[in-house]
């Protein structure tokens, strides 16, 4: 008899451990301790090393459960081979069983998220021309276009001179203007994305036929402006980066409303979020 009760008491002495493990459930399913190492673990692989990362692992991980219950009400549920493939491309290495099931089921979760979001939001979302060229201008900005551009510049010009330039009629006033100006006028042509990173910034948003603000004691006009080939295909593609960028807005905000639908339960208080 005085076995059997220590038997039940070791028992019971063992599940406030295993109970202790389980820092919060989604919708029923337990999330461990364990679960959110394997997740930092991948993370950190993915180059995510910041101090909060058990929290944003723990949230991540509720996310991925949010995403495949409203998945599956599309049937968006991808297979284990199309998983198996996108995660042979990450180049993960070595993992655990524990981390091969949560790259798995985080990689499932993506899958499915982005097949939710070109069936059923990509369809509706629309931009307008402003936004098109809005996204065109970040882009001219940081990586420059495929736009060929015929560019004057003036080098150590002085500020009370830059005052007296007006805007001219041609390139060839504005040359003219220049070295009438005591300046000597540089005229070269080239793709914007051959431009130097500062020369790029300035002539991106730059009227043509408008001297820009001085910088460095010189000062930049842009003559004339020519779109090869490859500006067509790049207009779709920017197109379609602002559609995507809508897109993945509306689908974080439908994101929000399902997790708050969602029943959360955190059961350790190191993860509230």
């Amino acid at each position: 008899m005085k076995k059997l009760f220590v038997a039940i008491l070791s028992s019971i002495l063992v599940l406030p451990s295993y109970a202790a493990s389980v820092v919060a459930s989604v919708n029923g399913t337990p999330i461990t301790d364990d679960d959110i190492t394997a997740r930092t673990t991948l993370m950190a692989k993915q180059g995510n090393t910041s101090t909060n990362n058990r929290r944003v692992a723990l949230q991540n991980i509720i996310d991925d459960s949010v995403k495949l219950a409203y998945a599956q009400n599309f049937n968006a549920i991808p297979d284990d081979d199309t998983v198996d493939a996108e995660l042979k491309k990450m180049n993960l290495g070595e993992l655990s069983a524990t981390e091969k099931a949560m790259a798995k089921s985080a990689m499932r979760a993506e899958i499915a998220w982005q097949i939710i979001v070109a069936r059923t939001i990509l369809p509706t979302v629309d931009v307008t021309d402003a936004e098109i060229a809005a996204e065109r201008a970040e882009i001219a900005k940081e990586q420059g276009l495929p736009i060929e551009m015929t560019i004057i510049r003036l080098i150590d010009i002085p500020a009370d001179v830059a005052t007296k330039l007006t805007k001219p009629s041609s390139c060839d006033a504005a040359m003219e203007m220049a070295r009438n100006l005591g300046g000597a006028p540089q005229k070269f042509t080239a793709l914007q994305y051959e431009l130097a990173q500062d020369i790029r910034e300035r002539v991106a948003t730059l009227p043509k036929l408008t001297w820009s603000p001085v910088v460095d004691r010189s000062v930049l006009l842009v003559c004339d402006t020519k779109k090869t080939t490859e500006y067509g295909k790049l207009d779709d593609m920017i197109e379609q980066n602002a559609l995507f960028k809508q897109a993945m807005f509306i689908a974080d905000q439908q994101l929000k409303q399902l997790r708050r639908k969602a029943v959360v339960v955190i059961n350790d208080d190191r993860y509230e979020l």
